[in-house]
């Protein structure tokens, strides 16, 4: 009875790990579903040779690695980060780090009144509170419309 309990068991576990791997390798014919969601011939083979090397005691990662020198990098959904792929992986790092780039300047600049640091510079003598008042109204235009990116 415990024996049969204990091959049940075996059975549950030895599918699970295999459906967990299924989904994380892309069907070759298909493309764009994972091995578990595709009914091509090749992702019904590719699901049974994952779970004859489950049975055979393979680790997780043993069977991907198996996976990727047979089928190549592009069968799993996550690729590794090495050069070639450092690009793609670091990507949105560099836009996000831009754009912040961009923000902080526009957001300087908008703080920062060049033309009453120019007078400053050729008099040589800081403006009163009332003179930097009316080089503002004279110099700034008046604003145009509410911008939704600038507050």
């Amino acid at each position: 009875m415990e024996g049969e309990e204990d091959a049940v068991k075996k059975a549950q576990m030895v599918e699970a790990r295999a459906r967990n791997i299924s989904h994380n390798v892309r069907c070759t014919e298909c493309g764009s579903q994972s091995i578990e969601d595709s009914q091509a011939d090749v992702a019904i083979l590719l699901r049974k040779l994952i779970r004859d090397e489950i049975r055979a005691g393979k680790t997780d990662k043993d069977i991907y690695k198996k996976l990727e020198e047979e089928f190549g990098e592009t069968v799993l959904y996550a690729p590794r980060f090495d050069m070639q792929t450092a690009a793609l992986w670091l990507s949105p790092f560099l836009v996000a780090g831009a754009a912040a780039g961009i923000w902080a300047f526009q957001k300087h600049r908008q703080k920062t009144n060049v033309h009453i640091m120019a007078l400053n510079l050729v008099r040589g003598v800081p403006l009163t509170p009332k003179e930097k008042q009316t080089m503002l109204e004279t110099l700034i235009p008046p604003p145009r419309g509410n911008r939704w990116w600038r507050n």
